[in-house]
């Protein structure tokens, strides 16, 4: 039971991953690039996060890891690496910068296709001459700004205040995807919509499965 409530916590590391939706919005041939660029980041989870933690638990005891302390940190400390925890912090600026950055980006674009379907103001449909939804981008800064302000006033909670939040929000984009797929299934029996060679497997059983877990 704590492996799967603790699972809430981490979610907020995988974000993203349905920004290759959003982007697939911009390609050319959909088709063609989705497919190659969801199975790459299948292996690249696969890689940098299952392999780094299969890693750090293999090569170091259990008990060797405290709170506080990046288990990255404990382990290139135990090689001698100098310096480490000043290298860590740089990494985890910059996946935090990025991790901003598409936030920016797919907010933006989301909000504007909502403005379009009537569902937003219309504001955060604006594009400036680059056709950037800057609309959009405007109300996100400004929600950044929120958790700038929070950080001042309750700074010991910010964090899991912030974490909390953007689960929940990550957790039910996930879900209504999911819907959606399962929409966009009975959509092709119904010959409504065009059959897609690039099929989730097992599914519709693996979509009630993802969902009741979600």
């Amino acid at each position: 039971l704590p492996a799967i409530v603790i699972v809430q916590g981490v979610v907020f590391a995988y974000a993203g991953i349905e920004l290759i939706g959003t982007a697939a919005g911009e390609t050319e041939d959909a088709r063609k690039i989705l497919p190659r660029a969801i199975n790459s980041v299948i292996w690249r989870i696969a890689l940098f996060y299952v392999g780094s933690v299969a890693l750090l638990v293999l090569l170091l005891p259990w008990t060797a890891y405290k709170a506080g302390e990046s288990p990255f940190v404990t382990f290139f400390t135990a090689l001698g690496v100098p310096g480490i925890g000043t290298i860590m912090n740089i990494v985890v600026l910059t996946a935090a910068l990025s991790s901003l950055n598409s936030g920016l980006y797919s907010t933006g674009r989301v909000l504007r296709s909502l403005a379009m379907g009537g569902s937003a103001p219309d504001f955060v449909a604006r594009m400036n001459a680059r056709k950037v939804p800057y609309g959009g981008i405007l109300v996100t800064v400004g929600i950044y700004c929120i958790g700038v302000v929070l950080n001042y006033v309750v700074p010991s909670q910010v964090f899991e205040i912030v974490l909390n939040i953007a689960s929940l929000g990550i957790i039910s984009t996930w879900a209504f995807i999911l819907v959606c797929q399962l929409m966009l299934r009975r959509a092709v029996r119904r010959g409504e919509a065009q059959p897609i060679t690039f099929r989730m497997p097992a599914a519709p059983a693996s979509t009630w499965l993802t969902l009741l877990f979600l």
